[in-house]
Order: structure tokens, then sequence, then C-alpha cells
């Protein structure tokens, strides 16, 4: 089982950021934090990569039944939008899947959540391949 949905794109990495955190907004997730990887390895470590952001996506709707089901939830909450660069110039937008990141979790209420979030999820990568 594939642990994510990536998609690749042909655009400079802050237009795939507008893109992915756009598709997401359609779909009724915001973006609740942003991460600059790379800065963070420059400053931290003195070390360069490429371009390498994670986007904290949230359904507020969904984050609360989430945490109404199991209220540990929130160790695995939000759900990362992973957005690199790769080695061709091309951008790759990974999108979790919450069904395999939720899979050790024995809670039938939550895996509904799962579930409907992994739609969502994936009507943000179909979006964001369609406008590639």
């Amino acid at each position: 089982m594939s642990y994510h949905f990536t998609v690749t794109l042909d655009c400079t990495f802050d237009e795939a950021i507008e893109k992915a955190t756009a598709a997401l907004k359609e779909k009724g997730l915001g973006v609740l934090t942003t991460i600059n990887v790379q800065n963070a390895m420059k400053e931290k470590l003195g070390e360069d990569i490429k371009p390498y952001t994670i986007l904290g996506a949230c359904s507020p709707k969904h984050a609360f039944k989430a945490i109404s089901a199991e209220n540990k939830i929130g160790v695995m909450l939000p759900c990362n939008v992973l957005v690199q660069q790769r080695d061709d110039g091309k951008i790759e937008v990974s999108i979790v899947d919450p069904i395999a990141s939720m899979a050790a979790i024995q809670n039938e209420s939550l895996g509904a959540v799962a579930m409907e979030v992994q739609d969502l999820l994936k009507a943000v990568a179909a979006d964001l391949e369609a406008a590639a």
C-alpha cells in the first residue's frame, strides 16, 4: 500500500505551492502550517537541499470528527502535503494517504473519517494533475 498520492507539475516551485494551496481550499481544506524544510536545513545544519516545503492541511469538520472519535489523533494531524523540486526541475506534490497513515489505529469511527478525507485528498491530486 502506498502512503501518498503524487502529482508532477511543470511550473515553478512557488507556483506549485500556490496551486496546491488553492486545490486544497477548493475542497474545503486549509493550510494550517507551512514548513520550509530547505531553509531549516540551511539554518540548522548548513546543508543545502532542493526546495522542499511541507504544507499542513486540515479540514476543520473532519478534524473535529477525528478528535471526537480518537482523542490522541492529534499526533497524526494535520494531513501533510509535500511540495519538492526534483532533479529535473519539475515539481512533485505528494499528499499523505490518511488510510495508510492511520492503519495502525483500531477505531471504526476514525476509519470512516479517514475514508472521507482520503476522497478529498485524492480529488485534490486529481485537480492538480488535470491542471498540470
